[in-house]
């Protein structure tokens, strides 16, 4: 699977202002619910719950939040960089920058698995993230991801 089947170059945003991790999750759910058509307090309620398994902050200013949903048939990304970063549980400690919001169809077991590998492969790349944080606007990010 390639992030250009599931992220849309208007789906990137950047120097997005939030103070902290709850507002960026509402933000998040605002921003997909209007795009997908559901409700964003399910998308918001969704990430929380994830979030209290343990962090989706994968480390190095990175996080992944991630939800499954019955209403929505194919995976759906968003990628946003932080104006600043902010605390997210990181499994080490440290702030996060970049986040790729990811929701994923209730069933379809290997495309899940296949979506969430494909984007935390690449943002585990540390030449990639120079570039993500690099990129002068939200086109440059995209291009980024999307680049086999």
């Amino acid at each position: 699977m390639n992030i250009p089947n599931f992220l849309s170059p208007t789906d990137v945003m950047i120097n997005v202002a939030v103070p902290d991790k709850q507002k960026l999750l509402q933000d998040l759910a605002s921003k997909a619910g209007s795009i997908l058509q559901v409700p964003p307090d399910d998308i918001f309620a969704e990430l929380f719950k994830r979030e209290q398994l343990g962090s989706t902050g994968l480390g190095d200013g990175v996080a992944i939040p991630h939800a499954r949903f019955h209403q929505i048939k194919k995976p759906f990304g968003m990628l946003f960089r932080l104006r600043k970063p902010i605390a997210f549980d990181a499994v080490d400690g440290n702030p996060v920058d970049i986040v790729f919001l990811l929701l994923l169809p209730e069933s379809a077991k290997g495309e899940r698995l296949s979506a969430l590998a494909c984007v935390a492969r690449k943002l585990r790349n540390p030449a990639v993230m120079a570039a993500l944080r690099n990129a002068r606007d939200s086109a440059g990010m995209f291009h980024v991801l999307a680049g086999e």
